[in-house]
């Protein structure tokens, strides 16, 4: 009966990791062909911490950014909340961290987990709204965050510009890419569009396949690309 039991439990647990398999397998695919961000009913795949790698793990990412209590946050694509949950734990009441993203359902996942946790309404806002719609405004955030989002933005200079002008001078942007992300970015490709938009690199964390990037917005310099040109 025992035996029985452990083979009925083994079966249950490998057909439940060749769907997973499966699942994450059709996204990649169908990402290949047109840059599709994680649906909502997905969302439990970004939910939690990854736990093959340390790179990409909420507390990490946040560790390199210096936050204070008061400090105003931008979490753009920011999912079902992972960081965003954990960066307004360490902005404080007296803080702000906006979190951004094109799907509602998402949006509403963190209104939820802000409640369950009594994180604080005043804390954290959402909005919905894609990367480059300008719906930012201007030097508003001393944090910007892009965790897995890059790829999946159809115009990632357009996005980029408009995180370099919705930053303070001086304020720091944050873009961590792993390979497991079916819109991996190298950092090749980050560094130039991030260059193209103005930032200047501050500090890279992890390897190739499993990385952040802090990108710094320089105070002093001009927002428009066409003005800094003719410096």
């Amino acid at each position: 009966m025992r035996t029985y039991q452990r083979t009925s439990a083994m079966t249950v647990t490998v057909t439940i990791v060749a769907l997973l398999a499966l699942v994450f397998i059709g996204w990649r695919l169908a990402s290949r062909r047109q840059s599709l961000p994680c649906p909502v009913w997905l969302r439990w795949l970004v939910e939690l911490d990854n736990p093959f790698t340390k790179t990409n793990r909420a507390l990490e990412i946040l560790s390199h950014l210096d936050l204070h209590p008061g400090m105003s946050v931008l979490d753009m694509g920011c999912g079902p909340g992972r960081l965003t949950l954990p960066a307004a734990a360490q902005v404080g009441s007296e803080g702000l961290v906006l979190a951004v993203d094109i799907q509602a359902g998402m949006l509403s996942r963190v209104k939820e987990k802000e409640k369950a946790a009594r994180a604080g309404l005043n804390t954290i806002q959402t909005l919905q709204a894609g990367a480059g719609d300008g719906k930012l405004g201007n030097s508003r955030f001393d944090r910007a965050l892009l965790v897995t989002v890059l790829g999946e933005i159809p115009d990632c200079e357009t996005a980029l510009r408009e995180l370099y002008t919705a930053l303070k001078p001086g304020g720091l942007l944050s873009v961590t890419e792993v390979i497991f992300d079916p819109h991996f970015q190298r950092q090749t490709t980050v560094r130039n569009i991030a260059q193209r938009c103005g930032f200047r690199e501050q500090a890279l964390f992890g390897n190739r396949i499993a990385y952040t990037l802090l990108f710094r917005k320089q105070p002093g310099i001009p927002e428009d690309p066409a003005t800094r040109q003719n410096l």
